[in-house]
Parts: structure tokens; C-alpha cells; sequence
């Protein structure tokens, strides 16, 4: 081999030796940092080693948060602070309720009958919750009679015969009857159409029970009302002091079933009042 070459050999293997003994200190200060980077394990840390050359760097990641912070309230935006709370106002009285209407076909609980009768407004009183003693027996009302034989020659004017069939009746006839119909229909059905002893206005002698002359099967019945007697009585009772005392319709005030047979003298001015203002006693005397 010629010297210049024998020279390149040398030099060429001189410089790899140097590369190789380079190589390897460099490779043992790798290792030694490593091993100090990662608790002198050198398994995991020659493992790290080796990722460190044969991977690229990852691109940093954005970190997220585990739960999205709110933002921030500025003072502008901040929840004004709840008002003091307030006293409580005190519960407004309640106005008493309305008493229940009174139903006047409801006799009273009573162990005795009054040792007076009642007058109200000037006119005698007679119904379910104002009974008269029991031993109140006037006989018929000597104006009452007049009043009605008045009536009675009015309506024959006009080609009617009125007749007044029933007009005063003491206690003790009221009881007789009274018990009749009880035992006929029961005392329920009898109490809404004939008076307990005590409680009727046939007592006072003021209250005439009317019909007309050939009418007979009308009498003491609601279809008395649709004859001509019966029209004309009602239409023309008042400008006699008479009123009609149990309408149709005001079983609840008045105490008893519609009669149309049934009047009462209560004289010309209360009968008129009474009348226009379609009305019944109980309310135009405000009990």
C-alpha cells in the first residue's frame, strides 16, 4: 500500500474512532440527565430516551378545564339585594256572613202558645212563626164583613156571585180540621196547606176563604183562580182592603202553599201597596 493512502486509512479510522468515543460520552450525559429526570428508574427512563428521538413534539395542547368557569359578575350586573322583608298586614276583619234566608214553612220549637197576639204596623199577625193564644177568639171581624159585602155587590155588578165560604174559626175547629187532614194525607202534606191550631188567620177573623155561586167544584182550589170569579176577585180584592195572602210562588215566605181561595183584610191602603208592588204581608211588613 502506497503512504498517502495508508495516511487517508488512518486518518479516516482516527476519525471514527473519535465519532464513536463522541457519540458516547455524549449518549452517557444523555442517559445520566434522564436518569435524573425520572427518579433514577432506568427502565422507564431509557424508554423516555428512546421516544425522545424517534417521536416528533406534540403540539401543545389548549387545556380545557373540567367545568366552564363562569364569568365573572361585574358590579353593574350583580343581583340588588332583596328588599327587607316587610311586616305581614294584618287579616282584614271579614264582614259577618248574610244569615240564611228564612224559611217561613218551618214551624217554631215552642212548648206553649203566647198569651198575646201580633201586631205589627197596625195589622194583625198570623203565620207559622207568630201564632195567636190559644185562647184569642174574636169572631169575624165586623169591618172585614163589611169590606167584603162591599166586594161581594161590586163583583154581582158585573154578573159574578161571590160567596165567602169560610171566614172565622176558633181554636178548637182548627184543631179539629187540622187533625183530619193529618190523618187523611200525613202531617208533612197537611202542614203546607192547612194551619196547626193556633197558627191559622181564619183565627183572627179577618181572613175569608171565597168562591163563586155555581162554581162549587172550584172551591177550596187552586183552579179557582182561572174562573171569572176568581180573576175578578184578585184583579179588585185590594181596592177593598182584601189581599190575596198565599201567591203563587212564595211558599217560602208566606208559610203555606199557593191558595188562590184565600184573603186577607188588611184594610185599603196596605191591600193597595201590597198589591202594586206584587208582593206578599211578610214583606211589606219587613219580617
Amino acid at each position: 500500500m502506497k503512504p498517502q493512502k495508508k495516511k487517508i486509512e488512518f486518518d479516516r479510522k482516527f476519525y471514527i474512532k473519535w465519532m464513536v468515543i463522541a457519540m458516547t460520552a455524549i449518549w452517557a450525559a444523555l442517559a445520566a440527565v434522564w436518569l435524573s429526570m425520572h427518579n433514577w428508574d432506568t427502565e422507564e427512563s431509557m424508554k423516555a430516551l428512546a421516544q425522545a428521538f424517534t417521536e416528533q413534539p406534540a403540539e401543545t395542547e389548549q387545556q380545557v378545564p373540567d367545568e366552564q368557569e363562569e364569568p365573572a359578575v361585574s358590579e353593574e350586573q350583580q343581583t340588588p339585594e332583596e328588599p327587607a322583608e316587610q311586616p305581614a298586614a294584618e287579616p282584614k276583619e271579614e264582614a259577618p256572613a248574610a244569615p240564611a234566608p228564612k224559611d217561613a214553612t218551618v214551624y217554631p220549637d215552642i212548648d206553649q202558645l203566647p198569651t198575646e197576639p201580633t201586631i205589627v204596623g197596625g195589622i194583625l199577625l198570623a203565620n207559622k212563626q207568630h201564632p195567636l193564644p190559644e185562647t184569642y177568639a174574636p169572631g169575624e171581624d165586623a169591618d172585614t164583613r163589611a169590606a167584603y159585602d162591599t166586594m161581594a155587590q161590586a163583583a154581582a155588578d158585573d154578573g159574578l156571585q161571590l160567596v165567602a165560604f169560610s171566614t172565622y174559626r176558633g181554636f178548637a175547629r182548627q184543631k179539629e180540621l187540622y187533625e183530619g187532614y193529618v190523618a187523611k194525607d200525613g202531617q208533612q202534606a197537611a202542614d203546607r196547606y192547612s194551619a196547626r191550631p193556633g197558627f191559622s188567620e181564619h183565627q183572627t177573623g179577618m181572613a175569608f176563604d171565597i168562591g163563586e155561586a155555581g162554581q162549587e167544584q172550584h172551591w177550596a182550589s187552586a183552579s179557582f183562580g182561572e174562573t171569572a170569579g176568581g180573576k175578578w176577585v184578585k184583579e179588585n180584592a185590594h181596592n177593598y182592603g182584601f189581599i190575596l195572602r198565599y201567591p203563587e210562588g212564595k211558599e217560602q215566605i208566606t208559610g203555606y202553599m199557593h191558595e188562590s181561595w184565600h184573603f186577607r183584610y188588611v184594610g185599603k191602603e196596605a191591600a193597595t201597596a201590597i198589591y202594586k208592588q206584587n208582593i206578599t204581608l211578610e214583606e211589606y211588613l219587613g219580617i
